[in-house]
Order: structure tokens, then C-alpha cells, then sequence
């Protein structure tokens, strides 16, 4: 069972672990020059036409479910024998249904209004902002709190002290002895856990990290105290000029859940709240595995830079075809997303490929099965070292899979 899991692994995934790490030697005037100027100007026709497309499908899908019981009721039809072979039907279709809305959900929060935090669907930021808190707000987002932690998350991706989003606990943080006295027994005393256990904890954390993360400020920067949120207007995640903006985002939940509450437990029960559930497993699962990886490094103090933390992002194609349809590339070409944050994500395949040239083998794929790339982090991604500035993620042995460079001296890093 191990060795044929562990056969999981792509091949760009072991050429990495195969290979110490050095930080990135190319520069941002490097990679600037070589992504074509027009791929990262605004196309408000175009993004329109994807935003019409998809909540035009959004809609043929609640009809499409709308279907659903009377079909069954009528035995489709009289094609069917009432008994299991509709209930196999019906329940297939829901099972459809609750898949492919939680896809699109997902557009419209993990990309387009992504992309409209970052206003690079139109011209006026009125607009941009205006389409990312309608969106937003349908699905219980906090527009403009998100907004503003996900642009610090931006300026200082994969930074220890400044990352606002999936910052790494530390040994200190399991009360592990320190590195030179821990022995396998300390370890096995905090990790050693059951299979079935380590499953339920990834799916708590698949099912309700979003929220943990929004309310509690779960895996998000040490510098807040305990009690941080997403909801408080005087929380410190936010500058005073942003605090009205954080009031209108509450405002437009509460509406939200009044209007869900009135359409009754039922209704929302099948057309909403499954795919919401789904949804914000894709926005965790996505999020996750683009800056939690074995391979992938954090930076402390001054070996940081804005490459450096950018380039320690992960692509991979997540659901294949469907990824790019659905979910418009948001798991494939997120390096470039990192580079070029205000870039229409319908150029970001052609970013990537421009990107790649510069970075070579610093560009990170994985073409790992998604899934078993999630369980791969989730138990091997679990503590960081307090004393190191280049700092790899450790296993439940204590050990980094991937380790800095012997001839990298810690020279100054290259902006």
C-alpha cells in the first residue's frame, strides 16, 4: 500500500525532492520582459461575456434541478420500474447537480471575484467592486474583509512574519522539545495518529477551514491576537478607512441570510447548501495545496522577497478540463496569478508559458493527482523550524523531505 502510494508522486514532484533548494536567481525585470504587454491589459467585453456565460448556467442548473422530483415522481417518464432504478437516477442527478453548481460557485468566488478584488475585469473599480460583493454575498463571503487580507497575502506571500493566509505552525507551537533533544518518541507523542483519525481531520478542515479562517483567523498571520476575525469592523486585520466597508459587508450577509432563511429549510437544503458546502471544500482544497507542499519553502527576515515568495507557489491541474472550464484556471496558472495579480485570468495559460522561460526549473508544477496531493500536505506538511530563515515544511518524524542548498550562502536576495 505505501510504495504503490507513494508511485503517486509526479515527476516534477520527486525532480524537486531530488534537488536542494536555492532561491529563484531570475529578477522581475526578467519576468516582466518576457510576458507580452497586451495579455495582462483589462478586457471588460470579455470578462462580461464569462461572467453572463456562467450565471446563465448557474441558473439552467437550478432548473435543471428544479426537474429533478417530478421526473422521478414520474418515473421519467414511464421509462423506468419505480423502485431502486429511479431512486439510483434521481439520486445521480442530485449527485450532479450538487458537483457541477459547487464548480461554479467556486468561479464566482476563487476567480472572478478574485479578480475583481484585484480589478482587472473593468476599468472602473465601482464596478469591479460592486460585482465582487453581489457575488460574494450570494455565497456568505465577506467581500471587502476578504478583499483586504487577500491583497496582504499578495505583498507577502510565503512570508513567516507577514503572510496573511496558510502560515506554517512552528515547533514551538506543538511544545516540541527543541531540534537537538527531540527524539522519535516526542514525535509519535504529538502526530502518531490513526488513519481513519488523520481523515476526519482533513475533512473537517475541507469542510469548515473557510470559516475557521474567516471567524477565528485559523493558519492566518501570528502578528493578530487570539479573537481576530473577518467580521469585526475594529478588527486589527483592517485599516480604519476600511472599517465602513467591513459594515456593508455584514449588512449584505445579513440580507443574504434573510433571503435564505425565507425561502425555507428545504430549498436551501438541496439547491444551496450542499453546493455551498462543496464549494468551500474546492476554495480550501485549492488554496491549500498552491502554498502548502513538501517541496516549497517559507521565508523569514531578509532572505524574502516579493519573487521569492511569489515563485513558492505551486500549478496543477486540478479536475483536468474541468478545472479550466469551471473553475477558469484558478488551480493551473496560479503562479502567474501571484506575479501579475491585476492579469485577466483568461491569459493566464499564456502568462505561464512566458513566466516559465524565466523561471525554469524554479517554476512549480505538480502534476500529482489533486487529491492525493491534498492527503500528501496534510500529513507531511506539519511544522516549521523557529531558527530558520529558509524554512521547509517537517513531517510526524521531524524530518524535511527537501533541504536548502550547502553552497547557498544567504547572499542578498535578488528583487
Amino acid at each position: 500500500m505505501g510504495i504503490r502510494l507513494r508511485n503517486l508522486n509526479s515527476p516534477e514532484y520527486e525532480a524537486r525532492l531530488r534537488r536542494p533548494f536555492a532561491p529563484p536567481t531570475a529578477s522581475l525585470k526578467d519576468i516582466h520582459a518576457a510576458v507580452p504587454k497586451h495579455l495582462l491589459r483589462k478586457n471588460p467585453l470579455k470578462a462580461t461575456s464569462y461572467i453572463v456565460r456562467d450565471l446563465a448556467l448557474t441558473a439552467l442548473l437550478f432548473k435543471f434541478a428544479s426537474c429533478i422530483n417530478p421526473w422521478a415522481e414520474s418515473a421519467f417518464g414511464g421509462i423506468l420500474d419505480p423502485g431502486w432504478r429511479v431512486w439510483t437516477v434521481k439520486s445521480s442527478l442530485w449527485a450532479t447537480y450538487w458537483w457541477i453548481q459547487s464548480l461554479f460557485c467556486n468561479v464566482d468566488t476563487n476567480s472572478k471575484t478574485t479578480q475583481a478584488g484585484h480589478g482587472s475585469l473593468f476599468n472602473s473599480a465601482v464596478l469591479n467592486n460592486i460585482v465582487g460583493f453581489i457575488l460574494h454575498t450570494a455565497l456568505l463571503i465577506p467581500y471587502f474583509a476578504w478583499r483586504s487580507t487577500h491583497h496582504g497575502h499578495h505583498k507577502a506571500t510565503s512570508s513567516i512574519e507577514h503572510d496573511e493566509s496558510y502560515v506554517p505552525y512552528t515547533r514551538s507551537d506543538y511544545k516540541l522539545p527543541p531540534k537537538g533533544h527531540a527524539h522519535r518518541f516526542d514525535y509519535a507523542e504529538v502526530f502518531e495518529e490513526t488513519p481513519i483519525y488523520t481523515l476526519g481531520k482533513m475533512l473537517t478542515m475541507q469542510g469548515f477551514g473557510w470559516w475557521m479562517y474567516l471567524s477565528r483567523n485559523t493558519m492566518g498571520s501570528k502578528m493578530y491576537p487570539p479573537g481576530t476575525n473577518h467580521f469585526s469592523p475594529n478588527s486589527p486585520l483592517f485599516k480604519p478607512t476600511e472599517r465602513n466597508m467591513i459594515i456593508v459587508t455584514n449588512v449584505g450577509l445579513a440580507c443574504m441570510v434573510g433571503f435564505l432563511y425565507r425561502l425555507g429549510a428545504g430549498l436551501v437544503a438541496g439547491y444551496y447548501l450542499i453546493p455551498y458546502l462543496l464549494t468551500n471544500h474546492w476554495i480550501v482544497m485549492l488554496t491549500y495545496l498552491q502554498h502548502s507542499d513538501p517541496t516549497i519553502p517559507h521565508y523569514r527576515k531578509h532572505e524574502w522577497t516579493f519573487l521569492r515568495g511569489a515563485a513558492a507557489t505551486v500549478d496543477r491541474p486540478l479536475l483536468g478540463w474541468m478545472g479550466r472550464f469551471f473553475l477558469h484556471n484558478v488551480g493551473h496558472d496560479h503562479v502567474a496569478h501571484h506575479f501579475f495579480s491585476s492579469a485577466p485570468f483568461f491569459n493566464g495559460p499564456e502568462i505561464t508559458n512566458a513566466i516559465k522561460t524565466v523561471l525554469k526549473d524554479d517554476y512549480n508544477y505538480d502534476s500529482t493527482p489533486s487529491f492525493y496531493a491534498l492527503w500528501r500536505s496534510f500529513t507531511q506538511c506539519l511544522f516549521i523550524e523557529e531558527d530558520e530563515d529558509i524554512a521547509f515544511y517537517k513531517n510526524k518524524h521531524g524530518e524535511p523531505l527537501r533541504v536548502v542548498d550547502k553552497g547557498y550562502k544567504g547572499n542578498k536576495p535578488v528583487t
